[in-house]
């Protein structure tokens, strides 16, 4: 058994907050003992949703002020994980990686403990592409700061791998664990969707990019009958609803609104072809080891982060996301064959099974790597 001290900056719940939660479920099933820190405020915020605190702290501490106090918040954190890394006496360090947030590097150094950093995305990259990052040099030494500290980096695809190894770490040193499922909560066979036009579905957080506008564009200028289900609520749901009832499909659109994780194949167990229609191009998506589990066939973009997981023909459809209205043709591909819905749907589970895509079998992997550390006494010595 390992003790593992958690160490996170999350401020809201939503597909961070399920993969922490996930793990840690995952370790102690496994009778590993977890203690888990983090911002108070975390446990205030709804699923969905940040804390009221962090959220008056964005509109008062806006651009360099409110990164500076990133910052500052190194030093609270750290005495507060001092103080549990004293009384828990843990066997390794766990953080999930956050831009500016060091306080876990410090303490693995004070403590000498092994220190793992999960990268879910190259933030210091993405908070400049989407113009609010102000200190983008001390960003970036920060970040390779704790990412050379660390004596295992886990990233989510190859793809952020190799950009984290850009930035000077040791390939020995950066692993890869893509994102999984608690598989006991899907039904090895999927349950058949109700009778009718097939059912085109999607999970997560509703934002503008991520293209549910041309699925709708699509379900009204080719005239299939096919409905849509959103399951999820976001600041793109508005107008989706406007643009739906604009194009005569409304009746064919249903939001489900914000549903718990765990109530997430119940929801999802009606689609008959589940989209995934933009992705960044570093990223894990949960909602594709979801789609997997739940045997549902698959439509999503020809990219390496995808390849990774879903193969073309095999296990999924992957149109070019660069082609208008390839994706499109590949749902339209599907409407019109319920045999390769079964088939694409049977094999993709199959491969989430073989390959052991879930939040179990992660923990299981992670403790062997982090026995073999101790065990060989690695140590980050990057300066």
């Amino acid at each position: 058994m390992m003790r593992i001290l958690y160490s996170h900056r999350i401020q809201s719940h939503d597909g961070m907050s399920i993969h922490l939660e996930e793990l840690v479920a995952a370790f102690r099933q496994q009778g590993h003992a977890v203690e888990v820190v983090g911002p108070g405020f975390y446990a205030a915020a709804g699923f969905g949703g940040e804390s009221r605190t962090v959220a008056l702290l964005r509109r008062l501490l806006p651009g360099m002020a409110g990164e500076l106090a990133e910052l500052a918040y190194n030093l609270p954190a750290y005495r507060r994980l001092r103080r549990t890394c004293r009384s828990f006496r843990p066997d390794l360090i766990y953080e999930r990686y956050n831009l500016y947030f060091l306080a876990g590097a410090w303490l693995a150094r004070w403590a000498g403990l092994p220190y793992f950093l999960e990268v879910n995305s190259p933030l210091a990259e993405e908070r400049s592409r989407h113009g609010g990052l102000k200190l983008g040099a001390l960003a970036r030494a920060a970040e390779r700061y704790v990412w050379r500290r660390a004596d295992c980096v886990l990233a989510v695809t190859e793809v952020l791998r190799q950009r984290i190894l850009a930035t000077g770490c040791a390939p020995e040193r950066v692993r890869v664990v893509p994102n999984g499922v608690v598989l006991e909560r899907f039904p090895v066979v999927p349950e058949p969707g109700e009778p009718g036009p097939p059912v085109l579905g999607f999970v997560g957080f509703v934002r503008d990019w991520h293209g549910l506008d041309a699925v709708i564009h699509g379900m009204a200028r080719e005239g299939q009958p096919a409905s849509l289900v959103i399951v999820g609520e976001g600041p793109a749901r508005a107008g989706l609803e406007t643009l739906a009832a604009s194009l005569g499909v409304a009746g064919r659109v249903r939001f489900t609104g914000l549903v718990a994780h765990e109530r997430v194949p119940e929801a999802m167990a009606g689609f008959d072809i589940a989209l995934q229609p933009r992705v960044v191009d570093y990223a894990s998506p949960l909602k594709i080891f979801d789609y997997m589990a739940a045997g549902h066939a698959i439509v999503a973009p020809d990219q390496p982060n995808i390849r990774e997981v879903l193969e073309h023909e095999r296990t999924a459809l992957l149109f070019d996301p660069a082609r208008e209205g390839a994706m499109w043709a590949a749902i339209a591909r599907l409407l019109g064959d319920a045999a390769l819905r079964r088939r694409l749907g049977a094999a993709a589970r199959a491969e989430l099974e073989q390959r052991d895509f879930t939040w179990r079998g992660n923990a299981s992997r992670i403790v062997a790597w982090a026995q073999q550390t101790a065990a060989h006494d690695i140590r980050s010595v990057d300066p």
